[in-house]
C-alpha cells in the first residue's frame, strides 16, 4: 500500500511543523494563545502567568505585560516536552516599527525561558518582517546568537534582506498572498498559477542559488494543493485540518522545489539591507505586500490588546 500523502510530503526533504498554538506542535503566538486560552484544560498556565505578575510592575497593566509575556513562555515550555525542535514565540507586535524596543522584549523573553530551564538554542523569536524588525533580527543573530523567526512576510525584497541579515528561519505566509489576489483581481488560482505558490518557490530557489542559510517555511495554507506544489521546500507550517487531509489521502506528491534546480533561477543577486530607501521603496511599490504586512500587524496587535485585557481583569 502507498504511503499516506503527508509521508510522502515528508520523503522529499520537507520538515513539517504544525501550526496551533495548543500543546502537540510548535508556534504560539497572542492570536493562537488568545484561541488556546479559552479552553479549561489550559486554565492552569493562565494562573501561572498572573501569580508571577503580581510581583512584577507597579500598574495593573504592567503587571497584565509581565503575565502575557510569562504566559507565551509557559504555552512554549509546555510544547517543548513534546516536540523535539524549536518552537516560536512572538514578540508583541505593536512593537513592529521600534528595533531597539523589539531587541529588548525578545531579550526578555529568552532570560523568562532560561529562568524555567528551556536553552536560548531552542527558541526561535517571531518578529514581524518590516524594516526595524530585520534589523532587530540581524543583531539578535549576530551579537547574542538568538534565533530568529521573520513572519508576516509577503514579498522578495523582504526575504531578501531577511537572508542578508543571516535570520534563522522566514515563514512566508502562501495563503493570504492568494487571499489578496483573489479579491483583487476576481479570478480563481491553480495550484500552479496560485500567487503565494510562486513567491516561495522563488525565494527558496534564490536562496539555495546563493548560497543563504535561512530556512523558508512556508505558512499560512488554504489548501492542500499549494502544500504539493511546494514539496521540497525546507519547512511547511501546517494547520491540523490539512495534515488531516494530508494523512487521509494516498495521492502522490511528487518534489517539486529542489536545491539544485535551483541553481537556473533567474534572479540576479541584489542586495537591500543596509539601503533603507531602496528596501521600503520596493515594498511600498508592491501593493499586495504592504496591505497584508500592515493588516497583519494590525491583526496581532488587536489580539494582544485583548489577551492583555483578560490578564488586566484576572490581575485586578
Amino acid at each position: 500500500m502507498s504511503s499516506n500523502s503527508l509521508e510522502q510530503l515528508k520523503a522529499t526533504g520537507t520538515v513539517v511543523v504544525t501550526d496551533t498554538g495548543e500543546f502537540e506542535y510548535a508556534t504560539t503566538n497572542p492570536s493562537l494563545i488568545l484561541a488556546a486560552a479559552k479552553k479549561p484544560e489550559y486554565a492552569k498556565l493562565i494562573d501561572v502567568a498572573v501569580e508571577y505578575a503580581k510581583t512584577q510592575g507597579s500598574t495593573t497593566e504592567e503587571k497584565a505585560a509581565a503575565a502575557l509575556d510569562r504566559l507565551l513562555v509557559e504555552f512554549g515550555k509546555e510544547i517543548l516536552k513534546i516536540v523535539p525542535g524549536r518552537v516560536s514565540t512572538e514578540v508583541d507586535a505593536r512593537l513592529s516599527f521600534d528595533k531597539e524596543a523589539t531587541i529588548k522584549k525578545a531579550l526578555h523573553i529568552i532570560d523568562l525561558y532560561k529562568s524555567v530551564g528551556i536553552d536560548k538554542e531552542r527558541i526561535l523569536i517571531k518578529i514581524a518582517s518590516t524594516w526595524e524588525g530585520i534589523q532587530a533580527a540581524r543583531e539578535l543573530e549576530s551579537k547574542y546568537g538568538i534565533h530568529c523567526n521573520l513572519t508576516l512576510l509577503f514579498s522578495f525584497v523582504q526575504a531578501v534582506a531577511c537572508a542578508e541579515a543571516k535570520v534563522t528561519l522566514i515563514s512566508p505566509f502562501v495563503g493570504r498572498i492568494l487571499d489578496w489576489y483573489k479579491k483583487a483581481t476576481g479570478e480563481e488560482y491553480t495550484s500552479e498559477t496560485d500567487p503565494g505558490v510562486i513567491s516561495v518557490k522563488r525565494i527558496f530557489d534564490y536562496y539555495k542559488k546563493y548560497g543563504y542559510n535561512t530556512i523558508v517555511m512556508g505558512a499560512s495554507f488554504r489548501n492542500v494543493g499549494e502544500l504539493k506544489a511546494l514539496a521540497g521546500c525546507d519547512f511547511l507550517t501546517i494547520a491540523p485540518k490539512l495534515l488531516q487531509e494530508l494523512m487521509d489521502s494516498t495521492e502522490e506528491v511528487p518534489k517539486k522545489l529542489d536545491a539544485v534546480a535551483a541553481l537556473q533561477s533567474e534572479d540576479e543577486k541584489v542586495s537591500y539591507i543596509d539601503d533603507e530607501a531602496t528596501f521600503r521603496f520596493l515594498l511600498n511599490e508592491d501593493a499586495m505586500s504592504t496591505e497584508k504586512l500592515s493588516e497583519g500587524i494590525r491583526k496581532f496587535s488587536a489580539d494582544c490588546v485583548t489577551l492583555l485585557k483578560q490578564l488586566e481583569e484576572k490581575l485586578a
